[in-house]
């Protein structure tokens, strides 16, 4: 067995963190035999609440589980950790607009970069799960010069696993059948679901996505804006929003990171835009298709992108564009 990793989740009394920490303590993202120190970090009230996860956790006698540490002070939540996973954000409530959301995020994100930056390894793999995810992760990684830019990504995954299931379900196949779908851009309602490359394998056939699902005015239509509102659909259903899809994601998400993505196959992720060959803005968290190999990211290079796939990529840079520079301005950077 090798030395225990130290995997750090944030909001770790939330109902993401609660339908993701089992999958993780149990071996399913990191392997089966990597044994795991959890740390768990949330704010100082949710702490009796957080004693009530880490008792289910010791409940649950996981041989990898080699330590669980509770905590509301960023000091020992990031010390030395190998892996931060940044679930907790302040959520938007009623009548909040948009830059007050990003306002609040900035103080808790720049504070967490600093502290990845005092405490963790320099090798650490961030990734940024809470809301506005892309540019939350932005900040969080400019708080923390030392630690290289690449080790940042936000969780694009979700979508990218909505968008696979959306071409499934109407193919009639597996979403295992469905490969090389994109999300390009920002984590909300302006990403860009893209099929253009995608391949869906029917009765042992490769078919390009266009092909297989033979409608295109739906692919251009409701496939786009289904992917772009699924987040808000379940909220309007559940009164909640997305916990266990969103634990699976995280988990799809670190796996890929940690044991590479198969051959011929990307995935989508949050990555630091710069030096990127799509015209994307330099300085940006954008989701790009990437294929991932010794925990080290590679954009897919040369997609063809046609005109409608240019309009909705810009559309979704010019929103990060609007928020990095109202997010950079509250951190008088």
């Amino acid at each position: 067995m090798s030395e225990p990793i130290r995997v750090l989740v944030t909001g770790a009394a939330g109902q993401i963190a609660y339908s993701l920490l089992l999958s993780i303590a149990k071996g399913d993202v990191f392997g089966k035999d990597q044994p795991i120190i959890l740390l768990l970090l949330d704010i100082t009230p949710m702490l009796s609440v957080l004693e009530g996860v880490v008792m289910e956790l010791q409940d649950c006698s996981l041989p990898l589980l080699r330590d669980i540490v509770p905590t509301d002070k960023e000091e020992v939540a990031f010390k030395d950790l190998d892996v931060a996973i940044l679930v907790g954000s302040m959520p938007r409530k009623e009548g909040m607009e948009r830059k007050d959301l990003l306002k609040a995020n900035v103080n808790i994100f720049k504070s967490q970069g600093a502290a990845l930056d005092k405490y963790a390894k320099k090798t650490v793999k961030v990734l940024v799960v809470g809301n506005p995810a892309n540019t939350n992760c932005l900040i969080a990684a400019k708080s923390a010069p030392s630690i290289p830019k690449e080790n940042f990504s936000c969780l694009t995954r979700l979508d990218h696993n909505r968008a696979r299931s959306q071409v499934a379900v109407r193919c009639g196949v597996p979403a295992t059948q469905v490969t090389n779908v994109i999300i390009w851009g920002n984590h909300s309602s302006t990403q860009y679901p893209d099929v253009h490359h995608c391949k869906v394998n029917m009765s042992g056939s490769e078919l390009a996505c266009f092909d297989a699902v033979k409608d295109d005015a739906w692919l251009k239509g409701d496939f786009i804006a289904t992917v772009q509102q699924r987040g808000a659909a379940v909220i309007k259903a559940r009164k909640l929003s997305s916990a266990m899809s969103a634990a699976k994601a995280i988990c799809d998400h670190l796996r890929d990171i940690w044991v590479g993505t198969p051959e011929g196959e990307f995935t989508s992720m949050g990555i630091y835009s710069t030096g990127n060959s799509y015209a994307v803005p330099e300085d940006l968290i954008y989701s790009f298709p990437v294929q991932i190999k010794d925990k080290t990211w590679k954009i897919v290079e040369g997609l063809a992108i046609n005109d409608f796939s240019r309009s909705k990529m810009d559309a979704t840079a010019a929103e990060l564009i609007e928020e990095r520079d109202t997010a950079v301005a509250f951190l008088g950077v």
